[in-house]
């Protein structure tokens, strides 16, 4: 009797994107689209355009006041967002 080497089809898609460098582009694209699911419907709503730059998630916010409430929360959010993506994406975020 012979042994099988069995690998997930999750494993091999993966490593396909890493060897291709598509990867980390396709963390941040759900990491982008996963904002007003992790912030809320009412933040996203104050929401305008939303990207990643050197691990910095930029985002324009039309309200200053939840401008200065969300940047009081900066650490707790980029944790959340990595969480909901499961990696570590962004290293931080700045609001404008």
């Amino acid at each position: 009797m012979f042994k099988r080497n069995s690998i997930l089809v999750k494993e091999i898609i993966l490593k396909a994107l890493r060897e291709q460098g598509l990867e980390t582009p396709l963390l941040q694209k759900r990491l982008i689209d996963s904002w007003p699911e992790v912030m809320g419907d009412a933040i996203a709503t104050y929401t305008g355009n939303l990207y990643i730059r050197n691990q910095t998630l930029f985002v324009h916010l039309n309200s200053p006041a939840l401008r200065f409430e969300l940047s009081m929360q900066r650490q707790e959010i980029v944790n959340k967002l990595n969480a909901h993506v499961g990696s570590q994406v962004i290293a931080d975020v700045k609001f404008n």
